[in-house]
């Protein structure tokens, strides 16, 4: 594989970006504005009802973050002039045709100029209605694919799916991609549209009923985790994606298609500055909950790895891996960034690297107090989580149900309080389980290939995405967990 120079193949590209609001396609934009400002044109779509709320988006959502701020101290003044004349803000939806843009003059100035389609539109969320997770990460894709069709100029689609598509099996997960109807527990029967007909007959059921739209969001929770473990996937999240890379698989035809499939993805490394994250991650949230005291026990096995990346890591990547892919339309090549097999970090060290941060600088409670943290119970198997939450909770719950009974219902708040938590902990652990005993490694030979092609074109390591140059501990304790004080917590 042989390269050009990365920041000359970014000059006078005109790159449409699905999902800008998102965490990664921030830091695209703003890496590319930062190392290219010689870029032609960035379309940022983002879901508005128009123009006007789409670029209300834009400012408070986008360029008003922190992450901005080294772009504003390199370009001063000059910053609101690049971005009127390098982005073009696009009110749009990718559940729609034409990625649901209304203005027809700038789909034909789209479809004229896009050189390269950078689809990162997508919902994350584990327990997402089965509706939306399909319209979005499934059918979503294919409406990206058709428009990047339509793209006269187009050199590269690049798609960003997730590892997790590979579900939780043991061994090494291979760059290899899905084909129409492969399941992971050898179940047949997968059809994208039947899955898309079943929903909407379902959907039409449950109105007809007269649900609420609590029950109906419910309802169609449960279907999705149903639907997906049905076919042998975890979750909702992780099966519309794989249906989406189906799909791109299937009907790409000629296009040039690279699929990016990121791990965990954490704060930044290095770029635009250390430890910028946005929103509560997968392993954050098991951060936020033991710094304020509300984690009592750890469910895991310690020896499991957590694959983890920052996310500049990431984009670096998806940088790298368009310029290798442009005017390519072979087959679809999947680059799995992660560090599982190169530089692999357990989930012993994260409790470790919690224990030490959250000692040194505890996080201060609403009456101004410290919160005192300290070792936890680590439960390494699910049959002793049951019996810890019997012992702690079930059963104080039942007595306390029988003297609610007794005194007329006098602790009845109390007791549907935590009758909800410990249906909310069940529900988390249902989602979450999974990974917690996850025993896979992801391999990365396709990305390996990559970032030895990108050491030759690119000496000044501008685009580095080794997680071997990642000292654990080093990150965690002075980058991550920071950083996600800083801009997560509240």
């Amino acid at each position: 594989m042989e390269l050009g120079n990365i920041v000359q193949f970014l000059e006078n590209r005109a790159i449409l970006v699905t999902g800008a609001t998102g965490f990664l396609a921030k830091i695209f934009t703003e890496k590319i504005l930062r190392v290219q400002p010689n870029v032609k044109k960035l379309y940022l779509l983002l879901r508005a009802a128009d123009s006007k709320s789409a670029l209300q988006r834009f400012n408070s959502e986008i360029i008003a973050k922190d992450l901005f701020r080294v772009l504003k101290e390199k370009c001063g003044t000059d910053l609101n002039t690049l971005i009127a004349q390098k982005i073009t803000v696009v009110a749009g939806d990718i559940t729609s045709d034409n990625l649901g843009v209304k203005d027809l003059n700038l789909v034909e100035e789209m479809w004229r100029e896009v050189d390269v389609v950078v689809n990162l539109a997508a919902t994350t969320n584990f327990d997402e209605r089965y509706d939306v997770s399909l319209g979005i990460n499934t059918m979503g894709a294919k409406h990206v694919l058709n428009f990047a069709k339509r793209c006269a100029k187009l050199k590269v689609l690049l798609h960003v799916s997730t590892a997790y598509v590979s579900g939780e099996k043991e061994g090494l997960m291979l760059e290899t991609p899905y084909n129409m109807g492969e399941t992971l527990n050898g179940t047949s029967g997968l059809d994208v549209e039947v899955e898309k007909k079943f929903l909407e007959e379902k959907l039409k059921e449950l109105r007809a009923d007269n649900n609420s739209e609590q029950s109906i969001t419910s309802a169609m929770k449960d279907l999705g985790i149903q639907r997906a473990r049905k076919f042998g996937w975890p979750n909702t999240y992780v099966f519309t994606k794989a249906m989406g890379e189906m799909l791109l698989g299937h009907l790409k035809g000629n296009t040039p298609l690279v699929i990016v499939r990121p791990t965990i993805i954490t704060s930044t490394f290095k770029e635009p500055f250390p430890g910028w994250v946005e929103g509560v991650r997968t392993i954050d949230s098991l951060a936020v909950g033991y710094a304020k005291g509300r984690i009592t026990c750890f469910l895991g096995d310690p020896r499991t790895i957590v694959d983890a990346i920052p996310a500049d890591m990431v984009v670096n990547a998806m940088m790298v891996a368009m310029m290798a892919h442009a005017n390519q339309p072979s087959e679809m090549t999947i680059y799995q960034v992660g560090s599982s097999l190169s530089n692999p970090l357990h989930y012993s060290s994260l409790q470790n690297y919690g224990l030490n941060y959250f000692s040194k600088h505890p996080w201060i409670d609403k009456a101004g107090n410290p919160v005192k943290v300290g070792k936890i119970t680590v439960l390494r198997t699910m049959s002793s989580f049951r019996r810890y939450l019997a012992i702690r909770y079930l059963l104080p719950l039942k007595g306390l149900q029988i003297v609610n009974v007794a005194l007329c219902q006098y602790f009845g708040g109390l007791y549907h309080d935590l009758h909800r938590k410990i249906k909310f902990v069940n529900r988390m652990i249902e989602l979450y389980g999974p990974y917690l005993f996850f025993k896979g490694i992801y391999d990365d030979l396709n990305t390996e290939k990559l970032r030895r092609a990108a050491r030759e074109c690119d000496p000044e390591n501008l685009f580095y995405f080794d997680p071997k140059s990642i000292n654990w501990e080093d990150y965690f304790m002075n980058t991550h967990i920071p950083g996600v004080v800083k801009y997560v917590f509240k």
